[in-house]
């Protein structure tokens, strides 16, 4: 089951599609943050809604969140698809153990072997202030960020 609103996110550490190492709790304190756990890399509904946020990432800029997505894909292939579809937004990699922060979120398929489309929305304290998961093959709406994001205290600063 999926981790609920307003509860601690869990803490993570896991590269990204450049090798760099990325950590949840880096953004506490400065920045909220979009986490967009996505089935795969180079698939038609992942390529389709990352595309969306790639243009509309003013979106989450104008919310100082930072928008970071994560799937099972290796750095590699996180890195190739991002240059692909020119995604100017941090790609991490789930890749092993595999699939243990979808699982830590409660977003894991365990009989498909990836994440399902759910994104959390997490305050500069850590705490989920909004989710929402789609059905498998159902892409998430633009309009579903921008109600997740409308639940965040203003930032200041």
């Amino acid at each position: 089951m999926a981790l609920e609103n307003d509860t601690q996110a869990p803490d993570f550490e896991l590269v990204d599609q450049y090798g760099q190492t990325v950590r949840l709790s880096d953004f506490r304190g400065t920045k909220a943050v979009a986490l967009v756990f996505f089935p795969l890399a180079f698939s038609g509904t992942c390529t389709g809604e990352l595309c969306a946020l790639r243009d509309n990432l003013n979106l989450f800029k104008d919310h100082a969140v930072e928008l970071i997505g994560i799937s099972v894909d290796s750095k590699y292939t996180l890195r190739a698809w991002a240059e692909q579809e020119g995604y100017d937004f941090t790609l991490l990699a789930d890749f092993w153990p595999h699939g243990e922060i979808s699982k830590e979120y409660g977003v894991f398929l365990q009989e498909k072997g990836f994440a399902n489309r759910a994104t959390f929305v997490i305050d500069e304290s850590g705490i989920i202030r909004a989710s929402f998961i789609t059905a498998p093959g159902e892409a998430r709406s633009i309009e579903a960020y921008k109600a997740a994001l409308e639940l965040l205290p203003l930032h200041v600063g």
